[in-house]
């Protein structure tokens, strides 16, 4: 789009221009963290009648749309304001498409017009805002094309707040919290059962669990607290609550995931069920549009192919419960061809065809796909790959674990995404967090856990 100035000798009255846009709460959260204004209407909030509402538009957001007017298309680039008034007339929230007008009502000496300005709402016509502006009108002509102004993605973890309003509706989750001896392992397990998700069982030194929850300044007196001295006997104690039928899932605290999961996997008396455990990241990443597994990331070190089987269809049944239909899987390696030379790209194609003939079920499986092609849309064509998994994966299958944490810690720390964490492959969801999770992940974990438990327990 080509921008230019009206200067002043052109301006007549009557003249006028129009801007449409459609209103997104993510142009709404940067208007507000640009200015600071931490108006709580300003956010996803209740309604009067307790039903959640989108954002509200600030009014001077809405008034962003004049000024933005005023100074690209009329009278264009080189307008300097110098007064404006301003009358609202009605609300704008997340979704609405407005069309802001400007009119040049009059011209003063000295190079100052006086414009109508107005906003209205697409659809009912509604006014929303109007008023006059008074400008200097350009002195010289300036004529250029869009800026290429630097692109904005807004930190905001929509899907994540999807599966916490859809984990908050089921029962809440029994969940054995292994050595919640310290405070952040100790937090995500009060956290979660403050909003709702899960009735925990803490599991482990009293002493340790008691001074971490006075620290946090939280009370115990509504949980159940089980002694056990030693990290080995709290994890055994948490598997045989499973056995007992007292605990749905399992919450790793403060303790090393091999002293976890070893009672786990005991033939005799553990909570293995007939495949691998594996690890899967759900991950609410900035601009994605749905949320993004990788697997496995934190478990299985260098996986052969009867490993990576269980990977993929793990990772399909938590996509399944966590509202994907027929999720699409894409299998990475470094290239998008096999090459007999890259072990990752042949056990992908492997994986692919194995799918094909119903050995991985529940999914569309491809590969092997290159990180690009495997998200974006547009690398995908280029390559000239055009199956239903190309540039659109829903699952990302990593070659192992080395790939696996430097994608999804990739993922956290540059492109500023939420990790819930879980594995499967047990006889039910194991929460499994870093020291280092925010509280947002680790609600999500446990709402992750308890949304595909219940799925499970529903016999699918």
């Amino acid at each position: 789009m080509i921008f230019e100035s009206r200067m002043y000798d052109e301006l007549q009255p009557g003249m006028s221009a129009e801007l449409r846009r459609l209103c997104t709460a993510d142009d709404i959260y940067a208007f507000v963290a640009a200015t600071g204004n931490h108006n709580p209407m300003h956010v996803e909030h209740q309604d009067a009648e307790g039903q959640k509402a989108q954002p509200l538009a600030p009014g001077l957001f809405v008034a962003s749309m004049l000024s933005s007017l005023l100074g690209s298309i009329l009278p264009g680039p080189g307008t300097r304001y110098r007064d404006q008034t301003l009358s609202f007339h009605d609300y704008v929230q997340a979704g609405e498409e407005l069309v802001a007008k400007v009119t040049v009502h009059s011209k003063e000496a000295s190079g100052i017009v006086l414009l109508n300005t107005e906003v209205r709402r697409v659809g009912d016509d509604a006014l929303i805002c109007s008023g006059q502006a008074r400008v200097h009108a350009p002195e010289k002509y300036i004529r250029y094309e869009e800026i290429d102004a630097p692109g904005l993605i807004v930190q905001r973890h929509r899907h994540f707040e999807k599966l916490l309003d859809k984990a908050e509706d089921l029962p809440e989750l029994a969940t054995a919290v292994v050595c919640p001896e310290e405070q952040t392992a100790l937090e995500g397990a009060l956290i979660s059962a403050e909003r709702g998700l899960i009735k925990p069982i803490l599991i482990g030194k009293p002493e340790k669990i008691e001074a971490a929850a006075k620290a946090l300044g939280k009370s115990l007196a509504d949980y159940e607290v089980v002694e056990m001295m030693t990290h080995r006997d709290a994890a055994r104690q948490a598997v045989a609550l499973v056995h007992e039928g007292r605990a749905q899932a399992i919450m790793k605290g403060h303790l090393h995931t091999d002293d976890l999961l070893r009672p786990m996997l005991d033939k005799q008396t553990g909570l293995r069920i007939g495949r691998r455990f594996t690890h899967v990241f759900v991950m609410d990443v900035p601009g994605v549009s749905h949320p993004l597994l990788v697997t496995d990331a934190a478990i299985n070190i260098a996986p052969d192919l009867a490993t990576k089987v269980d990977i993929c269809q793990n990772a399909i049944d938590l996509a399944i419960s966590l509202g994907m239909e027929t999720p699409k899987v894409g299998v990475l390696s470094a290239v998008e061809t096999v090459n007999p030379s890259m072990p990752s790209s042949i056990d992908a194609a492997l994986l692919s065809k194995m799918a094909e003939r119903g050995q991985i079920k529940g999914g569309v499986v491809d590969g092997p796909l290159a990180m690009d092609n495997a998200v974006d849309i547009g690398a995908a064509r280029t390559k000239g790959l055009r199956g239903p998994v190309a540039g659109q994966a829903d699952v990302l299958v990593v070659p192992g674990i080395d790939a696996g944490n430097m994608l999804a810690k990739q993922l956290a720390y540059i492109s500023h995404a939420e990790a819930a964490g879980v594995v499967l492959g047990a006889r039910v969801p194991v929460i499994l967090n870093s020291r280092s999770d925010s509280a947002m992940a680790r609600l999500a974990s446990a709402a992750v856990a308890s949304i595909h438990w219940n799925r499970l327990s529903e016999g699918h």
